[in-house]
């Protein structure tokens, strides 16, 4: 037993003594230098309560101090029997148990320098954490409260070989497959299968590293137990294996469709032994799985599809050969393009992709008002009649034994606008067309295009009216409506409507006066086959001439104003009137002229007030002489005439601008020079005679005597020089005026006048006294 104590100061020596408690034997004790603190006391009886005392003593051997304590001394070394391994990582050791042991440690080491001490309760113990197929030595140590005891004596044993690590497998429902990878140092390989639920058993031997059982039950679970032999016949480790054949095929496999909210493919079979689960799997790729039931669905179902089903059976060796396959076919699929042409007007079709797994197609066609028409076949085209400004709605679907197809693709085309109807091309300017028509169906916009050969011209609107403006003049227009829609454009098979439009304005080049009543009117055209009218626009007439050439006569009226112009007529209408030309007549002629001799050698002409008129040159003329006079009014007192000549009387009136109007009239004779040398004798009877000298000429004269009593007149023709006057009164101063008579047989006035005094005689004439003259008054 060994001591263990602390050093006290002074001791040279240290002294233990063991004395057992509860045996008679004696007490055993050892002594050690002052400078040990621990040591040991042999020779003690196993399994034995010592009392343990420690005195520290100086060199006198006197006991300084001392200290006791108890302690149990270790059991008895144990005997090994006999040291095998059963597993490659263990050695198993038989040993005899001791008494006064409580456990035991086995210890082992090898050559490699491998050292461990593993405790056990009893015997056998094993050691493990051992290499396989290795040399150890072995011993025992028993243990209790003391400590442990010595080793005892030691034993050599090997451990065996390491068990084959089985892989197993089942490639088939009656066939499991066992590999493994060699083992060092095995010369001999052993398998033994056993069924669950049996008790044969199936033993193998092999150097191989695989092994194959055949004609095994289906979905039955197989134990492999496995182990190696090495080279001197000992049995290795073993390991055992658990393996399930795979299930046999599924039978009486069905399909069908299972109708709800979707489509869905239901697969129905029977159950087979071992299986854990089963699947469905489509040629499509889909697939479904149960673990319990006896069915699957296989969802979601695409249209046209052809579904070959299969079902395996599964277990954790893998699934089951397919079973046979079962087919079915899903409804179809609508079309994926579906498209509507009008290959001509009037005439459309309906097109659509092909699909797969199709028996037959029906298209529905539905216009935009409610008619709906439908077309069967098994192509991929239907015709159908469509109407212009209509739009067509379409659908198709797809047809088989599974059923009809969901709803497709909805298409619509909306056919090209119609031509308008009741249109109409209107003049209502001279270079401006109104197009109207009623409104068409589908139409979105209109288009009105006119062209005359040489430009074109167009307006785009909605409402079914355009104006077009600023065209060309006595031009020939084709006018088309087009109506357009965003979709399909614009309809150009639309016809044309020609229009002309109204001839254009003439130039007026010349207003030539041809005399005072007439002018003529020139103008410059450019219109075919268009009638001219010229309008003198005057107060208060309003003047008027045509003509299809370019010029014309108009009657006009003297001393007047005039705005001339002209236009042009066609069968399209009317031109715009040419730019005003101002016209001037003029003046008139008075209407009425008088000439009146006022004296001998003047006279004072007279006429009627002349429109237009602002001034007046009156002029008498004759070979003798004239005579002329300028003035504003209406009368004019020309002189220096020559009495008993013939003249001709003229008129120029002037109209404030200068137009000149030359007037006529009739010729004016200037009454006979008044007689000269005008005497009165006295006659017989109480006669006087009238005397005078005359003019050459066979020109009648009158002779008045004017007294204050009585008033005497006598005449004298063919140019006579005198003429007698009877049964005057005497006394009586007389006034004597001799005067020629006019054509017309009035007296000249304008004479002069002679005083004659008259006296009696008794009863007769007495003296006949001149008394003189006196102009007229």
């Amino acid at each position: 037993m060994t001591v263990r104590w602390s050093g006290h100061t002074g001791a040279s020596s240290y002294k233990i003594t063991a004395t057992p408690k509860n045996s008679p034997e004696p007490s055993v004790f050892a002594q050690f230098s002052g400078s040990t603190v621990m040591g040991s006391v042999n020779s003690l009886s196993p399994n034995t309560v010592y009392r343990m005392r420690v005195e520290a003593m100086d060199n006198a051997v006197n006991v300084l101090c001392s200290a006791e304590t108890e302690e149990t001394t270790a059991p008895e070394v144990p005997l090994i029997y006999q040291a095998y391994s059963k597993h490659s990582d263990s050695i198993t050791v038989e040993f005899g148990v001791v008494s006064g042991a409580t456990s035991y440690i086995i210890r082992a080491e090898n050559e490699d320098g491998f050292f461990s001490e593993s405790p056990v309760n009893t015997s056998p113990g094993t050691v493990v954490g051992l290499l396989p197929y290795t040399q150890y030595t072995l011993s025992v140590m028993s243990v209790n409260t003391g400590g442990r005891s010595q080793p005892s004596l030691t034993v050599n044993a090997r451990t065996v070989l390491v068990a084959p690590d089985l892989i197993s497998s089942s490639p088939s429902s009656d066939i499991i497959v066992i590999e493994w990878n060699p083992v060092d140092h095995a010369v001999l390989y052993s398998l033994v299968m056993t069924m669950e639920g049996s008790d044969t058993r199936v033993r193998l031997n092999t150097s191989e590293t695989n092994m194959t059982f055949t004609d095994l039950q289906p979905g039955t679970t197989y134990s492999i137990k496995g182990n190696a032999w090495d080279p001197d016949g000992n049995q290795g480790d073993y390991i055992i294996v658990y393996q399930i054949t795979r299930p046999t095929v599924p039978g009486d496999v069905q399909v069908q469709l299972a109708p709800g909210r979707s489509f869905d493919l239901a697969v129905y079979w029977q159950v087979v032994r071992g299986a854990d689960a089963y699947t469905a799997v489509s040629s499509t790729g889909q697939n479904c799985s149960s673990s319990l039931g006896t069915y699957c669905i296989i969802s979601p179902l695409s249209c046209s599809q052809n579904h070959t089903i299969t079902v395996t059976a599964q277990n954790e060796a893998g699934p089951s050969e397919p079973s046979a396959p079962q087919d079915l076919l899903t409804f179809p699929c609508p079309p994926e393009l579906v498209w509507i042409e009008e290959p001509t007007i009037g005439n459309c079709s309906v097109t659509w992709s092909e699909v797969q797994w199709v028996d037959y197609y029906i298209a529905y066609v539905k216009r935009d008002d409610g008619l709906e028409e439908n077309c069967n076949t098994t192509g991929t085209t239907c015709y159908f009649q469509c109407i212009c400004g209509y739009t067509y709605l379409s659908t198709v679907f797809a047809y088989n034994l599974a059923g009809t197809s969901p709803p497709g693709q909805i298409v619509n085309y909306t056919t090209i606008p119609c031509c308008p109807n009741n249109l109409s091309v209107s003049l209502i300017s001279t270079e401006t067309l109104e197009i109207s028509w009623s409104s068409v169906r589908g139409a979105e916009l209109y288009e009105t295009i006119a062209a005359d050969g040489s430009e074109w011209i167009h307006c785009n609107d909605t409402a079914p009216v355009c104006a077009l403006s600023d065209l060309t003049c006595d031009s020939l227009y084709s006018v088309v409506v087009r109506p357009c829609s965003e979709t399909q454009g614009c309809n150009n098979t639309c016809s044309a409507h020609t229009r002309r439009t109204a001839p254009c304005a003439p130039v007026i080049l010349n207003v030539t006066q041809v005399n005072s009543s007439m002018v003529e009117v020139f103008w410059m055209a450019t219109n075919t086959e268009a009638n001219y009218t010229v309008i003198a626009m005057g107060l208060p007439h309003l003047l008027t001439c045509s003509s299809s050439g370019t010029s014309c006569y108009i009657s006009v009226s003297c001393g007047s104003t005039y705005d001339v112009s002209t236009y042009a007529t066609t069968t399209a209408g009317q031109s715009l009137p040419s730019y005003s030309i101002p016209l001037e007549t003029g003046p008139c002629c008075p209407e009425t002229l008088s000439v009146e001799q006022v004296t001998q050698s003047m006279t004072n002409i007279t006429w009627s007030a002349a429109t237009g008129a602002g001034s007046y040159v009156t002029s008498l003329t004759s070979p003798r002489g004239h005579a002329r006079c300028h003035t504003m009014d209406k009368h004019c007192l020309l002189g220096c005439i020559t009495c008993g000549t013939s003249y001709n009387v003229s008129l120029e009136a002037f109209s404030i601008t200068g137009h000149k109007s030359e007037c006529s009239y009739h010729g004016f004779s200037a009454s006979a020079c008044c007689p000269s040398s005008v005497r009165l004798y006295r006659m017989d009877n109480n006669t006087l005679r009238v005397y005078w000298r005359s003019s050459p000429g066979l020109y009648n004269y009158t002779a008045d005597l004017h007294g204050t009593r009585s008033n005497y007149t006598c005449s004298a023709t063919n140019g006579a020089h005198g003429c007698d006057i009877s049964e005057i009164l005497c006394g009586e101063v007389y006034t004597v005026v001799v005067a020629p008579l006019t054509q017309e047989g009035s007296k000249v006035t304008y004479c002069p006048r002679r005083h004659y005094s008259v006296s009696c005689s008794g009863n007769t004439v007495g003296m006949v006294i001149y008394r003189g003259r006196r102009s007229v008054d």
